[in-house]
């Protein structure tokens, strides 16, 4: 994730902190239904990049964190498994996935999680490995890894940001451009390892539909975000929330912590969607809930990266914010956010919206 899109959020969720807090203290001890948090990590104890970094004793002390308060850290594949199946996710489930492949995840973080026991997927850029650039793993270091149990997938060859949309070319060329990269990501990959990449991480977590529908068919059987969210049965599998653990206010023991506590949000028909803002000035954000019972009347909230929160209205299982600011950045991320009635605990969806650069 770059710094940018990591600055998207740390005002608000920062400022989320004592309504997590109010909400772990309303549910005790009871996890209630058996969301699940996947977390997503990029470099380990490198001060050089200090928006993407975790330090190592807050890593360390992260994962004792786990152990000791009897969290479920399985692989990706049990968790995708589980949802592919509709079966319900175990309370306090914990999915750990790396993005990119630095050195520092061999180097630093492997022997913590070997440690541990803990499970972990590694969703490699292909072309900084196969190109020896001296900060990413070496192809055997991903051999020696691989060969101990842990998972490689796919994180596209070129790490390109996908929903930037290239000048001159038009929609077939488009999907061909990202067809092009992430097969021969896929087909590097399966060539060095043996076996074709199951799970695709999108690059910067920047899509569109175009972006989801190429990734799609080429077979992935789940796709990854960088969303924070939580992950629920009502989770799709083409896109799967992940928190960003990472930075100077996302990598603390509290924001940690927060993380875990909260639920997913499930919520269909989105405005806008996933295609490239034509109207710089969307006239409304929301969506549909899928379960408004859950949720505390009044509770609802709306926050767009570019406009910050704002209280929502609800009709019904309809919640939204009417709008009259125009949008300037590339990408803006929407969150809609809610407490449960039952359990008090906070409730989150994201999803991004992009504009057009192919003008």
């Amino acid at each position: 994730m770059l710094a940018s899109s990591a600055r998207f959020f740390c005002f608000f969720l920062l400022s989320l902190l004592p309504v997590a807090a109010a909400s772990a203290a309303a549910a005790g001890n009871d996890s209630g239904r058996g969301d699940a948090t996947i977390l997503i990590y990029h470099h380990f104890g490198d001060d050089r990049y200090p928006t993407t970094n975790v330090g190592m004793a807050q890593f360390e002390e992260q994962m004792a964190w786990l152990a000791a308060n009897d969290y479920q850290v399985i692989s990706l594949a049990e968790l995708v498994d589980i949802l592919r199946r509709s079966r319900p996710l175990p309370p306090k489930t914990v999915a750990i996935t790396i993005d990119d492949g630095y050195r520092t995840t061999y180097s630093k973080a492997w022997p913590v999680l070997r440690r541990h026991g803990f499970p972990f997927t590694v969703f490699l850029y292909e072309e900084g490995i196969e190109k020896g650039y001296a900060n990413y793993l070496t192809w055997e270091q991903v051999g020696e890894m691989a060969a101990a149990g842990v998972d490689f997938q796919d994180h596209g060859y070129s790490h390109h940001r996908l929903a930037d949309w290239p000048k001159g070319l038009d929609e077939a060329g488009y999907r061909r451009w990202i067809r092009d990269d992430l097969s021969r990501g896929a087909s590097l990959l399966a060539a060095r390892l043996g076996a074709t990449p199951r799970f695709f991480a999108i690059p910067y977590g920047e899509y569109n539909y175009i972006v989801l529908e190429e990734a799609q068919k080429l077979g992935y059987e789940a796709i990854f975000s960088q969303d924070a969210g939580s992950v629920s049965e009502d989770t799709d599998l083409r896109l799967i929330p992940r928190e960003p653990i990472l930075g100077q206010e996302w990598s603390t023991l509290e924001h940690f912590k927060m993380v875990l506590e909260r639920v997913d949000l499930p919520l269909a028909d989105y405005t806008p969607g996933f295609t490239p803002l034509v109207n710089s000035s969307p006239p409304r954000f929301g969506a549909r809930l899928l379960h408004p019972e859950r949720y505390r009347p009044g509770s609802f909230g709306i926050y767009v990266s570019e406009l910050g929160w704002q209280p929502a209205k609800q009709e019904g299982d309809l919640v939204f914010i009417d709008n009259h600011t125009p949008l300037t950045r590339r990408a803006n991320r929407v969150m809609i956010s809610a407490r449960e009635k039952e359990s008090g605990r906070t409730a989150v969806r994201f999803w991004l919206l992009t504009m057009p650069t192919n003008r």
